[in-house]
């Protein structure tokens, strides 16, 4: 009973018993799992190590499959490119001079016709009616002028034998120079019905190719009418308008200057045919502030025909030629943070990232001005699976020395 009394009554002693218990339980089973992450720890730690070992090794001692090409020395073009259109050399739409009615039309939409072709007929007798008037009035004045020059000469005669006044001789002396003045009007009558009869030939002003007609056969045309009868277009030869960049002017203007001939090629929109080739003509006076761009003209034969007025074409100027430069493949070229670079196949067979400076590029190849060596191999295929330093397995053809020792 005294120990009751002292620790309390029989059931509060034993619950407190049991909770003690359970946290002896709950303690001892936290310190095992931490006892035992520990241990799986501190014994996976060195099989890890000792299992990436080799797969780092391997990584470092496995060989990439490349493409690789020569670095070589040649002559490298330095070309400007354009946008520009075909402009035709002159066009002309062909009118009527003179009102009448429209009888004949001799040509055919679309034929390419020399200058001095007849085009179309104006209907000519109202022309020919007022020439015949013409013809008619000079020759009565030029009777007329006749009479007054034998009265002339019979009145100086009876003026010697003093039967006649001077005023007499005067006023006859007049009226010749009268008759001579209207015979010049007269001709000159005569010779603007002619050219009036002429011009209802119409005819081409100039050699190309004809459009679209205009007026149809019974139509009343008029010198003052705005279509006219048909648009010619001298295609042969031919010039392309086309832009370059203001900073390239005084190149140009050089050799211009200098009476060097730049060649001009005209490509097709996607720049894979070439459609003509022909020559700088000349530079426009001055810049587009818009664009910052000037104008060129260069001037084409255009024997077959392949460029049409205002078709776009892509312009190519030759403007200058490198010689003997050390050029690489484009395709050898990487971008990367640091400027442009390439890997070189080194003799071991493995591979060194090069900074490179590009100098002038053309087509598939591209300047070097400082970077590589001629005879060195630049990797061409493969170098996104490359870092500094990789061994690489060049194809067979590429690994040959005598292959990679040429320039």
């Amino acid at each position: 009973m005294a120990i009751f009394r002292q620790h309390g009554s029989a059931p509060q002693y034993l619950g407190t018993f049991v909770r003690r218990r359970r946290w002896a339980w709950w303690a001892s089973g936290l310190l095992t799992l931490v006892v035992v992450i520990v241990a799986y720890v501190l014994w996976d730690k060195p099989g890890a190590a000792q299992s990436g070992a080799p797969k780092s090794q391997n990584a470092a001692n496995r060989t990439v499959p490349v493409a690789a090409a020569p670095v070589k020395t040649g002559d490298i073009a330095i070309f400007l490119n354009g946008l520009g259109s075909v402009t035709p050399l002159n066009i002309v739409t062909v009118k009527s001079r003179v009102d009448g009615q429209l009888m004949k039309v001799l040509f055919r939409e679309g034929d390419l016709v020399k200058a001095g072709d007849l085009l179309a007929q104006i209907d000519p007798r109202p022309f020919e009616v007022q020439l015949d008037q013409a013809q008619g009035q000079l020759a009565r004045d030029q009777a007329l002028l006749r009479n007054a020059q034998v009265d002339l000469e019979r009145y100086r005669t009876l003026l010697e034998q003093d039967s006649i006044p001077k005023q007499q001789l005067d006023t006859q002396e007049a009226l010749v120079r009268q008759y001579e003045a209207a015979i010049k009007i007269d001709q000159a009558q005569v010779q603007t019905v002619r050219l009036q009869l002429t011009y209802s030939r119409v005819t081409a002003p100039i050699s190309g190719r004809l459009g679209l007609r205009q007026v149809d056969v019974g139509n009343i045309v008029h010198a003052t009418d705005a279509n006219g009868l048909v648009v010619i277009a001298q295609v042969q030869p031919i010039t392309v308008l086309f832009t370059i960049p203001e900073d390239n002017i005084q190149s140009v203007v050089q050799k211009l200057r200098a009476d060097q001939k730049l060649i001009v090629d005209a490509y097709d929109r996607d720049q894979r045919n070439k459609l003509a080739s022909g020559a700088l003509l000349t530079i426009d006076n001055q810049i587009d502030p818009t664009t910052g761009t000037v104008r060129l003209k260069a001037l084409f034969a255009n024997d077959d025909l392949a460029l049409f007025p205002n078709q776009f074409v892509n312009a190519r100027m030759q403007l200058d030629v490198k010689r003997n430069v050390i050029v690489i493949p484009t395709v050898a070229i990487q971008r990367g943070s640091q400027g442009p670079f390439a890997y070189v196949v080194k003799p071991d067979r493995t591979v060194e990232m090069r900074p490179l400076k590009l100098g002038a590029a053309q087509g598939d190849e591209a300047e070097v001005t400082d970077g590589v060596a001629p005879g060195e191999l630049v990797v061409t295929d493969g170098a996104d699976k490359l870092r500094n330093g990789a061994k690489v397995e060049l194809h067979a053809a590429q690994a040959s020395p005598k292959r990679r020792g040429k320039s």
